[in-house]
């Protein structure tokens, strides 16, 4: 089952959660179609320590649910074992009546073709409100509506690490535009964390500690002011 552009008419949902941009601008897309979010679901590897693609910890993760008065869930998985635990925590949320799922995912056919597939196993409507919309302005919708965020993951083929710790505004996306990338880095290019915006009730107060780096990709290690 699956569903691009229909409303939720009040219907409980569960947001697929990478902590940045396009799952919270789906997010906030959902709520604003009746929608009501019952939980951010967020992979993370197999010792839970980071998330997957984002490499987020769950303190921040769980500070973002917190901020916006969401509760969290998380599963923890190696690559092979991806599906099976996501299908898991789906028919988990399938058994708590919850029939719908909210996806960021923009234009990637096999991505879009996963979500649907393993979301109909469980008898769970896939949502994907910012499929097929132009990058400018799911960017322009983003900043607009007054969420910041910052890029913590790049791929070094593609991307200078000159634009970790960059806020995602105008500027930074003409930049990425320049760049010769995706400015909503749909295929890897980056990756941000959303730490403001109009679903927050406190802005999340983050500082940088270091640069890690695995295979062709850098992490900039985003930790909670204490």
């Amino acid at each position: 089952m699956n569903s691009r552009n229909s409303s939720l008419n009040n219907r409980p949902f569960f947001s697929s959660w990478s902590g940045g941009k396009d799952s919270c601008l789906a997010l906030y897309k959902a709520i604003g179609q009746g929608g009501s979010p019952c939980c951010l679901f967020t992979m993370f590897a197999e010792d839970n320590s980071r998330s997957r693609s984002h490499g987020l910890s769950p303190a921040i993760i769980e500070a973002q649910a917190g901020a916006m008065s969401i509760p969290s869930r998380i599963g923890g998985a190696a690559w092979d074992g991806y599906e099976e635990v996501f299908l898991h925590h789906l028919a988990a949320l399938k058994d708590q009546g919850v029939a719908d799922g909210i996806f960021g995912d923009i234009d990637l056919e096999p991505h879009r073709q996963w979500v649907e597939r393993v979301c109909a196993t469980c008898g769970i409507t896939a949502h994907l409100p910012l499929w097929q919309t132009a990058r400018r302005e799911l960017l322009q919708d983003f900043i607009g509506a007054g969420f910041q965020a910052m890029i913590v993951v790049v791929d070094r083929n593609r991307l200078d690490e000159s634009f970790l710790g960059r806020r995602l505004d105008m500027g930074t996306v003409a930049d990425l535009e320049a760049a010769g990338v995706d400015a909503c880095g749909e295929e890897g290019e980056y990756h941000s964390v959303v730490f403001d915006g109009p679903l927050f009730s406190s802005a999340l107060q983050l500082r940088h500690n270091g640069i890690v780096r695995q295979d062709n990709y850098s992490f900039l290690q985003v930790e909670l002011e204490k």
